[in-house]
């Protein structure tokens, strides 16, 4: 960054030919240029030498400006005052042999379950081997797992935030602070589902803290990471905000604050400071094809951590409001088909059974627009909204039910802990396809549920998909249930066909179908070829 001089008071005077001559209009309109650069400004007198433009006050006032837009010319000022704060967070994590071989089959260093989220991120933008920031070990089953991450102090009593992928199963938690000094520390509580976790430091009750912000950043705000990257500890980088919001298949929770800090492994966990010294998010993430820092990383966004960090202090685990609804996001087809203005809103896919959505009334196909009055803009919004709220909590949801508005009233249960069942679809019984009948003009083969076995009673199944065909691009796939077409249940080919000539006939461009598929439901919008 360019220093820039605030005081020009000791400018040399400039004593002009006594040739030069310049009218007072010439006068001022330098004085004017100038002055927008803030430079103090002297005229000249072709008579009597250098005389200055400006009054006393004037001069004054533009010094003044002068000092005010004044950037700083380093963060050493901020770092001195915030880097006591952050800890190196060292775990260590006991693996256990499976009773049978089957645990030593993978030789995955993972921490996390396999097929999780996490670790679909993780092998995506982690380095080489898949793993998180910082985390290393042997093989899973062969021995202890070791881990580096970082933190930071939130109370001098000793309360500090990490990540829940640094600590998440550790038998010991150890912290190094700024000054060397090494603690014992315990896990408090974690959150998997925004990957927070609070640990509590033993031994001191004088700790500096650091202070998570109130505002919102934008975007291109400075922005330091500090952090123990490969190791070592106590290491700045800055770099600015470059997009929030972000989604990174994590969950439907996702709502990360995109940063160009470099950010390395062994930075998760580690505070992202603002230039007033406070916490604007928790490092997480790092998009790195190579292992290294490319530029791109991720943080859980301060007033997220602020939340889940007083559930997790108050009682050890974080409980979210529940509705019992699949989702899905309103795509332009969809609203389409829908008859909606604005591709807006969350689509239920499914309501699940005794769920609060479903006593409420609720039904697949329902598109939700509002929660408490305030606008969902789309599926992801709409699940953190109603995981902000505690169970029990009244809410009054506004939904378009078969193209009318209606305001559904309920009471959120709690989130469940709960893994989703697969479909125990039988896709070896390719005798199906003898009994199947095409719909050409979507690519489908199909045959009824009741025929397929393991496929169920209801709906009609894809025993074939063309894929060169519309409903290919869309991501249907053999053993697909179709349920719906158009919002009228289907039971055979004939009924499928049915419903696509009626939507064809009111000049849709698209057929909406919901889908069951690997245990869950969603929603497809096909194109319709005309003629």
């Amino acid at each position: 960054m360019t220093d820039r001089p605030t005081d020009f008071s000791s400018l040399p005077s400039y004593r002009a030919p006594r040739r030069s001559l310049f009218s007072a209009r010439k006068f001022a309109l330098m004085a004017s240029v100038v002055t927008g650069l803030g430079v103090a400004v002297y005229g000249f007198s072709p008579s009597s030498g250098p005389v200055d433009v400006f009054t006393t006050a004037a001069h004054a006032q533009v010094n003044k400006q002068v000092q005010q837009v004044a950037q700083p010319t380093g963060f050493a000022d901020i770092v001195e005052r915030v880097k006591p704060s952050v800890i190196s967070v060292s775990v260590n994590i006991a693996e256990k042999v499976a009773a049978d071989d089957s645990a030593n089959k993978n030789d995955d260093d993972s921490p996390f379950q396999p097929g999780s989220p996490m670790e679909r991120f993780f092998k995506r933008f982690g380095g080489p081997d898949g793993m998180p920031p910082g985390m290393r070990g042997g093989p899973r089953g062969r021995g202890p797992v070791t881990g580096q991450g970082s933190g930071f102090f939130i109370s001098a009593d000793g309360y500090a935030v990490t990540n829940n992928h640094v600590v998440d199963g550790a038998d010991k938690v150890e912290v190094k602070t700024d000054d060397g000094k090494t603690y014992k520390a315990k896990v408090i509580g974690t959150d998997a589902r925004t990957d927070v976790a609070l640990i509590k430091v033993e031994g001191g009750s004088n700790f500096p803290f650091a202070k998570l912000s109130d505002s919102k950043p934008r975007i291109g705000d400075w922005v330091l990471a500090v952090g123990n990257p490969f190791g070592l500890g106590g290491t700045v980088t800055a770099g600015i905000v470059s997009a929030s919001g972000r989604d990174i298949g994590n969950g439907p929770y996702d709502d990360f604050i995109q940063i160009d800090a470099p950010v390395n492994k062994g930075n998760s966990g580690g505070p992202a400071f603002d230039t007033a010294g406070e916490v604007m998010g928790v490092n997480t993430a790092i998009y790195s094809p190579s292992g290294g820092s490319v530029g791109i990383a991720f943080a859980i966004p301060a007033s997220t951590v602020k939340t889940v960090i007083a559930q997790l202090k108050d009682k050890g685990s974080v409980s979210r409001g529940w509705i019992g609804v699949q989702i899905q996001p309103v795509t332009a087809d969809i609203a389409d088909s829908l008859g909606l203005k604005k591709a807006e809103g969350a689509l239920v896919a499914e309501p699940q059974a005794n769920g609060p959505a479903a006593k409420a009334g609720i039904e697949s196909g329902d598109v939700i627009t509002s929660v408490n009055g305030e606008t969902v803009k789309d599926a992801r919004e709409l699940a953190r909204t109603i995981g902000g709220l505690a169970p029990g909590a009244a809410v009054k949801l506004n939904v378009l039910h078969k193209g009318q508005d209606k305001v559904v009233n309920l009471t959120l249960g709690q989130l469940p802990n709960s893994v989703e069942a697969k479909a125990d679809t039988d896709k070896s019984d390719r005798d199906s396809k003898k009994r199947g009948s095409d719909v050409p003009k979507l690519g489908l083969t199909l045959a009824p549920a009741d025929t397929v076995a393991g496929a169920g009673k209801d709906g009609v199944v894809v025993t074939e998909v063309d894929p060169k065909s519309a409903a290919a691009e869309r991501g249907f796939k053999e053993g697909d249930v179709i349920l719906e077409v158009a919002g009228k249940s289907v039971t055979n080919a004939g009924d499928v066909r049915e419903a696509i000539d009626a939507a064809r006939t009111d000049n849709k461009n698209s057929v909406l179908m919901r889908i069951k598929s690997g245990g869950s439901s969603r929603f497809v919008a096909v194109p319709l070829a005309k003629g």
